[in-house]
């Protein structure tokens, strides 16, 4: 049986890792994406015909990373709309900011119930490598999805805690980019953030773990796209990786 590649040394200078999970664990960005593009768009055609939002600029310029109703503040803002916020508790629609996220929320979570939910395979690679090296890894997210997602990818045992949007809010935690959500998976795992590492391909979040102190912060950059490469390293990343596998390196690595 042929053995484990071996960490790269930017990984072996930490004690334990923070995962974000769509789009780093799970293969869910583009189908968070898209559920926001049909609750946007209804806005946008109700206002008038503006652009239609775009799933992947727009995706990550306002909505990747952070809690549904701040994305959903963020690009309606962009776009110069000014709804009211509303409550919590609005039916999903098109009048409220809440109610432009209960749509989202809704549209999601019907993928969510009829589709099978992918993995990265490189990042499952990587995380067999922390467990056999018995470093302590979390699982994070502003979704309130995460651990239903974890769970149906057969993942959730791979996590020694998970911090979602449903912790998010029975903890009163602010969202990316502020660095609570890290900050408390930190904490469970009983590691310093200066001693952990943080992996996000979100531009919010990738500064959410520079502003928490955290020792590594590496930024997940799966679009290709130089340009969302150098924006992740603006906001923080110390290192820019295509796909977390890329963190398991026979060669010395990055």
């Amino acid at each position: 049986m042929a053995a484990a590649p071996p960490l790269a040394p930017c990984l072996r200078s930490v004690r334990a890792v923070v995962f974000d999970t769509d789009g780093v664990i799970t293969d869910s960005a583009r189908r968070h994406a898209a559920a926001w593009k049909k609750a946007f768009d209804a806005c946008l055609s109700a206002a008038g015909g503006q652009r239609p939002f775009d799933e992947v600029d727009d995706y990550l310029r306002h909505v990747d990373g952070r809690s549904r109703r701040d994305g959903a503040a963020a690009f309606l803002r962009s776009r110069g709309l000014d709804l009211p916020e509303g409550r919590p508790d609005d039916p999903p629609g098109t009048g409220t900011v809440w109610a432009v996220a209960a749509r989202k929320d809704e549209l999601f979570t019907q993928s969510l119930r009829t589709e099978p939910v992918d993995v990265w395979p490189g990042t499952v690679r990587l995380l067999d490598v922390l467990r056999a090296e018995r470093v302590p890894c979390a699982a994070v997210s502003a979704s309130r999805h995460a651990a239903e997602l974890l769970a149906r990818a057969g993942l959730d045992d791979r996590f020694d805690a998970v911090v979602d949007g449903n912790e998010a809010r029975r903890l009163r935690l602010p969202g990316k980019p502020d660095p609570a959500l890290f900050v408390e998976a930190a904490r469970r795992l009983r590691v310093p953030a200066g001693d952990t590492a943080v992996v996000e391909d979100a531009l919010a979040g990738v500064e959410a773990g520079r502003r928490g102190g955290f020792g590594l912060v590496v930024g997940v950059n799966r679009t290709g796209d130089p340009a969302h490469a150098a924006g992740l390293c603006r906001h923080g990343a110390d290192v820019v990786v295509s796909d977390p596998g890329d963190l398991l390196t026979a060669g010395g690595g990055v």
